[in-house]
């Protein structure tokens, strides 16, 4: 058991990401350029509509603008495309976000599928999926991307080491195993009809929690000096991963609040910008 682990701090990382972005964000307002991210939230969730606001918020303080979109939950696949393809046409937006989830109703893949790849900074086409699973994409989903970023940040090791992750959402699970797969670490994809999960995450000596349950990850399924990522954000500021219990065990851990996302709104930032910079070619 390991008696000194690691705290990964997600502020930290996010902090130097957003140091390096202020001199671009300023070298193109001195161009006259804007970085713009467009949200756009369907229905009245309060937990998405809490996310928004983190990320207007976010935009603000680093000098990127923000437009927000709300949508009634009434809103049908067809208005909601025709609202995505308005902010495609429009020039002075860089980056486009729908809030996930929309309601049930709603195509939420064809949805997606209608941001433009120029525009897509969360890592959610089609497309970019594809990208990112051969390793060359523009803008992966961001929270896969806070994850490798905190990884790289504290320069913990990935190749060659068994990475299990539990999820496999097509902007989570998915992506982060196949990033992890690209840093050359053998992966095992975990999820809800995966038989014998603790022996599975037992064998791991990097764990990312992706499931959206509460205090999911058990601390008698964590393999002393494992790395623990956790990915998930429940009510009462509650991950996926029992803290308390996973902590003796771990060599390194994300809390959460204050681990993975602030890194996953600094990727969102850094997407913006990279996309600002490359629409009006000085990047």
């Amino acid at each position: 058991m390991n008696n000194s682990p690691i705290i990964l701090d997600g502020n930290c990382v996010a902090a130097e990401i957003k140091e390096r972005l202020a001199p671009r964000v300023a070298k193109l307002g001195a161009n006259g350029i804007v970085p713009c991210l467009a949200t756009i939230l369907v229905g009245d969730d309060p937990a998405s509509a809490t996310y928004v606001r983190m990320k207007g918020n976010a935009c603000k303080r680093l000098g990127l603008r923000s437009i927000r979109i709300d949508l009634p939950s009434a809103t049908t696949t067809e208005e909601l495309i025709a609202a995505i393809r308005e902010l495609n046409r429009d020039p002075a937006v860089h980056g486009i976000l729908l809030q996930h989830p929309v309601p049930g109703h709603i195509d939420e893949r064809a949805a997606f599928d209608a941001i433009a790849m120029d525009k897509d900074v969360d890592g959610v086409t089609t497309q970019g999926f594809a990208q990112t699973a051969f390793g060359f994409a523009a803008f992966p989903s961001c929270t896969p991307a806070a994850i490798m970023a905190i990884l790289a940040y504290y320069k913990l090791p990935v190749a060659g080491k068994h990475a299990v992750v539990i999820g496999r959402s097509p902007i989570l699970g998915k992506p982060v195993s196949a990033m992890l797969l690209n840093q050359d670490a053998t992966v095992t994809t975990c999820h809800s009809k995966t038989e014998g999960l603790p022996s599975f995450v037992r064998s791991a000596d990097i764990v990312v929690a992706a499931v959206g349950k509460p205090n999911f990850v058990r601390g008698d399924w964590i393999k002393p000096g494992a790395v623990v990522l956790d990915a998930g954000y429940n009510p009462g500021n509650v991950g996926d991963v029992d803290y308390e219990a996973c902590l003796p065990q771990a060599s390194a851990i994300t809390p959460v609040p204050a681990g993975v996302g602030p890194v996953t709104i600094a990727m969102l930032m850094k997407h913006t910008v990279d996309a600002a910079e490359k629409a009006s070619g000085t990047n």
